[in-house]
Formats: C-alpha cells, structure tokens, sequence
C-alpha cells in the first residue's frame, strides 16, 4: 500500500509541474529529536542548550600577528662597510679607478702628482689630500702615487687598502 501512495504523489506532482504548478513537499508526521526548529530558536535563545565559548587554552590568540617585529627586520651583515653621511666634494668626488696619473712633479722635498679625468679634466693631488670615499694620499714617488683606503664595518672592524697609481711611460696607456 505505501508503494502505491508513492506511486500516486510521485504522479500527481510531475503532472503539476507538467501543468506549471508547484509540487508542494510532504511534511514529515513525526520530525527526529535532533533536528533543530530553527525559527524558535531565532525567536528565543535561550532554549539554545550549548551556548558557544571559545576556550583560548592550547590554541593560538588568533588577533596576535604570524610574523613577529625581530623577524621582520632585516638581517644586517657585520661584514658591511659603511659608508659615512659626509658631502663629497673636491677629488671626494672621484675613485682612484677613475683617474690616470700622468705626471710627478718634485720641488725640494715637497712631491705633487698631476692626474686626469676620463674627460682629459687635470688635477693636483699632493700627500694627505683624501680621494674618493675612504681613500687618502699617503706616498708620492717619482714613478707612482700611494693611496690608503680605510673603511669600517658594522662590527667596527676596520680595513685598510692599499692602491698604487703608476705612471705610465711616454707612448704607454
């Protein structure tokens, strides 16, 4: 018998959709114990029997940041050379790689050395004179010019070196 009442609403609700009407669904007489009436419930919280509580306890705190500050700094190398924040000026300007010597000049004790620019600019560079970032004249010799270069790192360390100019001789480049 309960296959033939199947059968018969199965029927009549293709023939209503068939004849543009709507198949209402059939209700349930006894509904199970565990489904919620959720229109109630919207209308009387308090018949909810497990209220929700979040328990932080062995969980993470969920509005703390993934990254910490100490991460997200950059990692500085101690190795580094830094620079100081001085104006460069005069022959600050240029690397000892950038110039060419081109002739010493001597008068009594005191030694002068002539270099040039890339664009054929001349200059004077006489012993202490500083040149470059971190470099300063130290020796002048008849056939070549002695620059130090002293640069410090992040550590403190400090590190010489040393760069020689050679003059070049007539027909030479």
């Amino acid at each position: 018998m309960f296959a033939k009442t199947l059968q018969y609403n199965f029927i009549f609700s293709l023939l209503l959709l068939i004849c543009g009407g709507t198949a209402l669904p059939v209700q349930a007489k006894n509904p199970p114990a565990n489904v919620l009436d959720s229109e109630n419930l919207l209308l009387d919280p308090s018949k909810d029997s497990h209220p929700f509580e979040y328990v932080l306890e062995g969980r993470p705190d969920p509005f703390v940041p993934f990254i910490s500050k100490e991460a997200a700094k950059p990692k500085l190398n101690p190795d580094e050379i830094i620079d100081e924040d001085v104006e460069l000026t005069g022959m600050r300007l240029f690397e000892p790689g950038q110039l060419r010597l081109v002739a010493v000049l001597e008068t009594g004790k005191k030694k002068i050395a002539m270099v040039e620019d890339v664009t054929g600019k001349g200059y004077m560079l006489n012993e202490g004179t500083p040149i470059g970032r971190h470099g300063i004249v130290s020796k002048i010799n008849l056939q070549q010019v002695v620059i130090t270069e002293t640069a410090h790192t992040r550590a403190g360390k400090e590190i010489k070196n040393t760069i020689v100019m050679r003059l070049n001789k007539e027909g030479e480049q």
